[in-house]
């Protein structure tokens, strides 16, 4: 099964130099994904991984390294869902970013849970219909 992986996990392994344990499980479990081509990158994800980064060389070897990952494509319908999520989201008073709803709803359609760090998916995942990924269940 497909993992799709958000920013934060991304950065955990390919970003952050200083690493709690927690982050260091997390940048481990990443690995085992990858290694079991299972982790899933959208572009929008892939976006906001690169942005930011001030260090020509150091946006480069992320650019290379996220190359070698393949790309869920993103479909008109999972635009649509994307908005169908966020007025859902902001009806019960919840705010996310683009991005975000749009992984929710690549992962709807995939019926795939999400890795992340990111507390918002854990308010998006009350109305809507998506899993996030637990490493602790997984095997």
């Amino acid at each position: 099964m497909i993992v799709l992986v958000d920013t934060p996990i991304w950065s955990l392994a390919y970003r952050r130099q200083k690493r709690s344990a927690a982050d260091q499980a997390a940048s481990n479990e990443l690995s085992r994904l990858i290694r079991e081509a299972r982790a899933g990158l959208i572009g929008p994800v892939r976006q906001e991984l690169l942005s930011g980064i001030r260090d020509g060389k150091v946006f480069e070897t992320l650019r290379s390294h996220l190359r070698g990952m393949d790309e869920i494509p993103i479909e008109t319908i999972d635009y649509e869902q994307a908005a169908r999520i966020s007025n859902l989201c902001r009806k019960n008073g919840i705010q996310g970013s683009a991005a975000d709803f749009l992984l929710c709803a690549v992962a709807t359609r995939y019926d795939a849970p999400i890795f992340t760090t990111d507390g918002d998916f854990l308010h998006y995942a009350q109305h809507v219909g998506i899993t996030l990924y637990d490493p602790s269940k997984s095997s």
